[in-house]
C-alpha cells in the first residue's frame, strides 16, 4: 500500500492565509493610527500573499492575475500624483477584466443587474460635478468595467458576490473623496477594509468547491484540514 506524499505547496497555505491576515491588520491599524511607514510597507504585501495563498490552494491564474494587477494598482496609488493615479487605476481595471474572464458566460441575476445599473447611474450623477474634467472619462470607463465585474461576480456564489460589491462600495468611496463629497470619518480605513475583504472573499469565491473555470469542476483538490 502506497501514502501519498503531500505537496509541498500545502504546508504553505496556512502560513500564507495567516501572513496576509497579519499584514492587513497591520495596513487597517496604519491607516486608522495614521502611521504613514506602517502602511507604505504593509500595502505593497497585501495582494502577492493573497496571491501566493491562492496559488497553493491550485487556483485559476485569472485570479492569481486579477490579484497581482490589483498589486500593482495598490503600489501605484501610494504616491500622490494624477499620473501615478490613472496608471494605477488603469492596472485595476486589467483585473477586473481578469475576473470577468473567470466568471465566464454563466447567467446572472437579472434583477442584481438592474440594481447595480441604479446605483452606477446614480453615483455617476452624484459626482460628476465634482470630478476633474481630465478625470471624467477614465473614472466612467473604469466604473463601468468595475460595475459588471461586480454584477458578474455573483455567478460564482454569495460569497463572491459580496465581494464584488464591497469592491464597487470600496472605490466609490475613493471617488467620493476626489469629487469632494462627503464622506465617512476615517475614510481610507474604510476604502482599505471593504478593499480587503472584497479581494479576500472574490479569491474564496473562486477556490470554492463546485465553482468551475475552463471547463474543469473545482473542487477536485482540497488541502487536507483547510476549510476556507
Amino acid at each position: 500500500m502506497t501514502t501519498a506524499v503531500p505537496d509541498r505547496r500545502e504546508r504553505l497555505v496556512r502560513p500564507l492565509l495567516v501572513a496576509f491576515l497579519v499584514a492587513s491588520a497591520v495596513d487597517l491599524f496604519a491607516v486608522l493610527a495614521d502611521v504613514p511607514l506602517a502602511h507604505l510597507i504593509a500595502k505593497p504585501l497585501l495582494m502577492p500573499l493573497l496571491a501566493a495563498y491562492a496559488a497553493t490552494r491550485r487556483g485559476p491564474r485569472l485570479l492569481i492575475a486579477a490579484l497581482l494587477f490589483g498589486w500593482g494598482g495598490d503600489t501605484l496609488l501610494l504616491p500622490d500624483t494624477d499620473a501615478a493615479f490613472l496608471i494605477g487605476m488603469a492596472l485595476f481595471a486589467a483585473g477586473h477584466v481578469c475576473y470577468l474572464l473567470l466568471f465566464g458566460r454563466a447567467r446572472a441575476s437579472l434583477p442584481a443587474g438592474a440594481a447595480y445599473v441604479a446605483v452606477l447611474a446614480a453615483f455617476l450623477a452624484l459626482l460628476w460635478s465634482g470630478l476633474p474634467a481630465g478625470l471624467r472619462i477614465p473614472m466612467t470607463g473604469y466604473s463601468l468595467l468595475l460595475t459588471a465585474m461586480a454584477y458578474r461576480a455573483g455567478t460564482l456564489g454569495r460569497c463572491a458576490g459580496v465581494g464584488g460589491a464591497l469592491f464597487l462600495l470600496s472605490d466609490g468611496l475613493i471617488a467620493t473623496g476626489i469629487a469632494d463629497r462627503p464622506q465617512p470619518p476615517a475614510p481610507g480605513f474604510w476604502i482599505m477594509l471593504t478593499y480587503l475583504a472584497a479581494q479576500f472573499l472574490l479569491t474564496l469565491g473562486a477556490l470554492a468547491p463546485g465553482a468551475g473555470w475552463n471547463g474543469v469542476t473545482r473542487g477536485a483538490y482540497r488541502e487536507p484540514g483547510i476549510s476556507i
